[in-house]
Order: C-alpha cells, then sequence, then structure tokens
C-alpha cells in the first residue's frame, strides 16, 4: 500500500490510477473498525483502485465535543487497511487541509438537510462534514466514493452536495456493521465502560421493535415514538431525539410516504450514539 502527506504526490499518483481504471475513495478519521474495513472490501467491487483518507477534521467537531480525545491509532489503521486490499492512504495534515484559520474559510453548506436532527444538536458539523468531503472529492476525484449508512443524515447530505454542486462521483451507502448483540461499530464505542456496553444493544433493540411496528400500523406513531424514548431513558440513556422520517427526503411522513426511516441519538456515559433502521411504510 503506498501511503501519501502530500498533495503534489496524490494528484501524481490518483492520474496514474485513472489510466489503470476506476477508483474508489473511502474518507475517513481513522480509529478503523470492521465497519470501515467492510467499506474498503466492498469498495474493491466497483474500482481497480482503492484509495482510503484518514484526517481527524476539527471543522466538524463543535464546542465542548471529543477533537482532542478523538483516538489516532495510525500505525494499527495501516495494518488494517494493508490487510483489506487498499492501494493508497492519503493522510493530509491540518495545514494542507486548512491553510487559513477555520474562520476564514471557505466552507460548503447544505442548507434545511444540515440544520436538522444531528444537525440541530451539533450546529455547524454538517457545514464540517460538507466542506472536508468536498475539498477531499476535489484532491482524489474519485470516480465512486463509499459511506456507511449507520450515518444516515450524513450520508443524505452528501448525496444533496454532490447532486447539487454536479459532482461527477456515483455514491454508494453500504450497510451498517453490527456487533452479534446489534450494536452499530462506531469509533465512539471505546468510550463505553463495561457496563454501558452491556446497555448500548438496547437502542438498536428499540428501534427494531418500533420499525416492526410503523411497518403494520401508523396510527400511534407519535404515542410509540414517546415510548421507546421513555424506555431507553429508563435504561440508563439520555435520549437526543428519535424522529420517523420519510427515508427519500427525510421529512416528516406523508400520506404518499412508502419507505421510512428511523433516526435516532442518545448519550450512555462519554458517548454518543447514533443509529437508524428503515422500514416500509403500513397502508395508510
Amino acid at each position: 500500500m503506498k501511503m501519501i502527506e502530500q498533495l503534489e504526490q496524490l494528484r501524481i499518483a490518483t492520474q496514474l490510477a485513472k489510466q489503470l481504471g476506476r477508483v474508489a475513495f473511502v474518507p475517513t478519521m481513522g480509529n478503523l473498525h470492521d465497519g470501515h474495513l467492510t467499506l474498503m472490501r466492498e469498495a474493491r467491487k466497483y474500482a481497480q483502485t482503492v484509495i482510503c483518507s484518514i484526517f481527524v477534521n476539527p471543522m466538524q467537531f463543535g464546542a465542548n465535543e471529543d477533537l482532542d480525545k478523538y483516538p489516532r491509532t495510525l500505525d494499527a489503521d495501516i495494518a488494517a487497511l494493508e490487510s483489506a486490499g487498499v492501494d493508497l492512504l492519503y493522510f493530509p495534515s491540518i495545514d494542507t487541509m486548512y491553510p487559513k484559520p477555520l474562520s476564514d474559510q471557505t466552507k460548503v453548506e447544505v442548507p434545511v438537510i444540515s440544520d436538522l436532527y444531528c444537525g440541530a444538536s451539533r450546529p455547524g458539523h454538517f457545514v464540517g462534514v460538507a466542506t472536508v468531503v468536498a475539498k477531499l472529492f476535489n484532491m482524489v476525484q474519485p470516480d465512486v466514493a463509499l459511506f456507511g449508512t449507520k450515518d444516515f443524515q450524513q450520508l443524505a447530505v452528501i448525496r444533496r452536495m454532490v447532486t447539487d454542486l454536479a459532482m461527477p462521483i456515483e455514491i454508494i451507502g453500504v450497510p451498517t456493521v453490527r456487533n452479534a448483540d446489534g450494536l452499530a461499530m462506531s469509533s465512539r464505542n471505546q468510550y463505553l465502560t463495561s457496563e454501558q456496553r452491556a446497555i448500548a444493544p438496547k437502542i438498536y433493540a428499540e428501534l427494531k421493535q418500533l420499525a416492526e411496528t410503523l411497518s403494520q400500523d401508523l396510527s400511534q406513531l407519535e404515542q410509540q415514538s414517546a415510548d421507546s424514548q421513555r424506555r431507553l431513558a429508563e435504561a440508563g440513556f439520555e435520549p437526543d431525539y428519535l424522529h420517523v422520517l420519510d427515508a427519500e427526503t427525510l421529512l416528516p411522513l406523508t400520506d404518499q410516504s412508502q419507505h421510512g426511516v428511523i433516526l435516532i441519538a442518545a448519550k450512555l456515559g462519554a458517548a454518543r450514539l447514533i443509529d437508524n433502521i428503515e422500514f416500509t411504510c403500513a397502508p395508510k
């Protein structure tokens, strides 16, 4: 696996890669787990060259969030990427990504959708995500990019950005990778204590139960959603939000909605957990 830190070297490498065929790209913040590595292996199905980036993006962290604590595990990540068959790792410095102070940096904002749900709880988060992904897309110039559906809203923001800005990139969503007990794999799971780790799978259990109910009957949606949040709170979670939405628009369900998604975010100790589940809406 080739490892590149400088943008000039990356441009040369990607030009050579495009002569061999399609280029697939998976942007990450490192601290890789099996969910990330599934993206790498899936990327091979779409392209001859697979490129991964590792950059802990300060623009998507808010005040009092875990930027300083976010794990940096480059040596272990390199070994994992090599085992997954990645061809090139790009790990730019902060000066390469943001040569100016963040306050003076040109930013990319996807309106409306960026201000809802996680965006409401973490103001500016999706501006940081859209900006860094747009910049990495310009640097790598991939044919296809892969993202996990665990970050369902993030995936929607990126798809909208690519469409609105006419970026010639195919965006692939890859299903969430879960532990055997159902907990979605996440770099932040390591913030959980052993007791909290035993409780954490309840978040997905509630999602599954609610999705099964709503696929048969939507008439009590608000009450059933409230009951799910209450049960999670009783189990020790601090629910941030639970929203039942149209999976295509990420807006509330309408009589025309056929494909729904439940988005949830909750704190458990020091970890902020997010998850989602898609379902077929019950007939009206």
